[in-house]
């Protein structure tokens, strides 16, 4: 695992929620155009020392397109470590103005299928399985079948996590340390926002850490509100970018990777130069200054994710 790792969320289907996307991309967005852009990101991101790779059934294409690539390169469990979750399902059928994008279901059904789709796609290649978005009252942290079907996929070679969102996004953080079936908990990775907007998981994530678990940082620029174009974009945020003669998405991906507890940090980049941008961050001087000036942008968490809701897909 490298300390930035990228995303496929908005590489592998037409239509996501951050900002500035339609913009970033072609009008025309069949498949064979979002594979060569999603093929060029990755070959970027690999020659910028990037190791982690992160999909999901409901990304589109993003297993298939991150798939051939692995297999066009040659490369190796040991070249790169692939992640990938289960529990939605893409249902827009390449449309990128369809009215539901994808469909949440975290049964063990759901869990049977989607493990063998993603290993046809992906194939021993596929280290990191997660829950996709588990919730507190979705249940799935109960469910004696789900996680039993888990930690027979730990005993198979896989490592279990779980991605999770929303304001309650520690309540289920640490409802998962409970999680057990005969006396095992599978879990040994978490996914979580967090960013200088939305920053409330930070204490469940450094009890996470402390438990040796894996935690990836997802969403560090907040779908695009933290990316220098964004009319959304911080003054704070702006100011500090400036004194340090960096972008604005540099300087708040830095400070994720500031965060003692923080593994990986993914970039949700689509294209080459804002990979490039991104990779900054590792070489940004943050001080402890410029940390307490970001403080001052955070939201309430509840207001933070009800805005999140409201994006849309483009």
């Amino acid at each position: 695992m490298t300390r930035l790792g990228l995303g496929l969320a908005a590489l592998g289907r037409p239509s996501y929620i951050n900002l500035g996307r339609g913009s970033d991309l072609p009008a025309e967005r069949d498949e064979d155009v979002m594979e060569r852009r999603c093929h060029a990101v990755l070959d970027a991101a690999y020659a910028a020392g990037i190791r982690y790779f992160d999909a999901a059934r409901s990304y589109g294409l993003a297993e298939a397109f991150l798939g051939r690539w692995l297999h066009a390169r040659q490369l190796s469990r040991t070249d790169a470590t692939v992640g990938s979750k289960w529990g939605y399902t893409y249902t827009a059928d390449w449309q990128p103005d369809a009215r539901v994008h994808e469909v949440k279901d975290l049964s063990l059904e759901t869990l049977e299928r989607q493990i063998a789709e993603t290993r046809a796609q992906l194939g021993e290649r596929l280290a990191l399985y997660q829950i996709h978005s588990a919730t507190l009252d979705s249940g799935v942290l109960e469910d004696r079948r789900v996680l039993a079907k888990l930690a027979r996929l730990a005993d198979d070679g896989l490592v279990i996590g779980l991605t999770v969102s929303g304001p309650r996004q520690a309540e289920t953080i640490r409802r998962a340390f409970e999680a057990a079936v005969d006396g095992v908990n599978p879990f040994r990775c978490v996914q979580a926002t967090w960013n200088l907007l939305e920053p409330s998981a930070a204490p469940a994530l450094d009890e996470a850490h402390r438990l040796g678990w894996g935690v990836i940082v997802k969403e560090g620029l907040a779908n695009g509100r933290l990316a220098s174009r964004s009319e959304s974009c911080p003054t704070a945020l702006r100011d500090v970018a400036d004194r340090l003669d960096a972008s604005a998405d540099a300087v708040a991906l830095a400070a994720v990777l500031a965060q003692p507890w923080a593994d990986v940090v993914l970039s949700g980049a689509v294209t080459e130069a804002q990979l490039a941008s991104n990779v900054q961050s590792l070489r940004v001087p943050l001080e402890p200054s410029h940390l307490s000036a970001l403080g001052a942008i955070t939201e309430p968490a509840g207001q933070y994710w009800t805005r999140r809701g409201q994006l849309p897909w483009t």
